[in-house]
């Protein structure tokens, strides 16, 4: 989709409208996604006693309540689901214990990642690990493993859950101020009580066979959202001097077309595109932001059949402007395959 630069502008004017959010939707969603969450993990609890199979069958669909929860957690992030700072910061630190995220380190990450998204000389804060294919082929052999093996789907959405929300999010970044090292310390706290407290209750067998899948299904679909929502053939990346914040927000994040029912389970951020041109919209209005924006029914769309083809896109060719495989690549004799 190629817009000028006024034309851009003006449709991030036309987006800002729909950035106030609504107390009695935010209150609404709240009570539509936490409550069955906490009703299906007691339905898959008790379960157990008749159905294993049963018992994996309700956690997916908790899982999918999780996938929602972290929307309104990443909603407090951007301090879009509430108007009162103190109000998200609250809710976001409570989402957060239940998702694995500590609040403040996330936001400051996440917000990093929307400042400098598609920019190629901003990356390594809140974003995947993405080389060029210049970069790719000028790199060591170990640093090629290293790629190889993050990109691998077993590896991104099999291990990758289990690496960044078990244990990179219980540490602090290097230079976090003290605010958002406590905030991480009294998420961390609360976790190891909530666990404690749930294997007492239910058993750590019975707490294991409940809240395990839910959180290597809700972990690995949210990794594969953050995913196919970047990495898509024709997405966006320049470096820093062709850079612009609004083209990469158009251009550079996808409109995942999802079915209604998935559509809701995800809080909307299929609607990508609208939330990167403005971080400040709350979920529940991504949609009616979309549809108001008429230049915006152009942004790049995929499917749910369509978005399996973005796991052979590997690299980022800077010539041709698109992802490609490690099958395009013409590599000289001796180098790494």
């Amino acid at each position: 989709m190629i817009m000028s630069k006024q034309k851009l502008l003006n449709l991030k004017k036309q987006i800002s409208e729909y950035e106030k959010p609504d107390y009695r939707n935010s209150m609404f969603q709240i009570i539509n996604t936490l409550v069955p969450f906490m009703l299906l993990w007691y339905l898959a609890y008790k379960s157990i006693d008749f159905s294993v199979i049963l018992t994996l069958a309700i956690t997916v669909v908790a899982a999918g309540f999780l996938i929602r929860i972290f929307i309104i957690f990443h909603d407090c992030c951007h301090f879009s689901f509430f108007k009162n700072r103190r109000a998200n910061k609250i809710l976001g630190t409570v989402t957060g214990i239940l998702t694995l995220f500590p609040f403040s380190q996330w936001q400051h990450d996440h917000s990093v990642h929307h400042a400098g998204s598609g920019n190629l000389d901003k990356r390594g804060t809140g974003d995947i690990w993405v080389l060029t294919v210049n970069e790719y082929l000028a790199a060591g052999m170990w640093t090629r493993i290293m790629y190889r093996l993050y990109r691998n789907p077993f590896v991104m959405f099999g291990l990758g859950p289990i690496y960044a929300f078990l244990i990179k999010n219980r540490f602090n970044r290097t230079g976090a101020r003290m605010k958002e090292r406590i905030n991480t310390y009294v998420t961390n706290i609360f976790i190891v009580v909530l666990v404690l407290f749930f294997c007492w209750l239910v058993g750590w067998q019975a707490f294991i066979l409940v809240q395990g899948p839910i959180f290597l299904i809700s972990g690995s679909l949210g990794i594969w959202l953050f995913y196919v929502q970047h990495t898509f053939e024709d997405s966006y990346f320049e470096e820093n001097g062709e850079w612009e914040y609004v083209k990469a927000a158009v251009e550079g994040s996808s409109f995942y077309k999802l079915p209604k029912l998935l559509q809701w389970l995800t809080g909307n951020i299929g609607f990508h595109h609208v939330h990167h041109l403005s971080p400040r919209v709350p979920n529940y209005k991504l949609e009616k932001a979309h549809k108001h924006a008429p230049p915006l029914h152009n942004v790049p769309t995929i499917t749910l059949a369509a978005s399996l083809s973005s796991l052979r896109f590997r690299l980022w060719d800077e010539h041709k402007k698109k992802f490609v495989s490690y099958k395009n690549l013409r590599i000289n004799q001796g180098s790494f395959k």
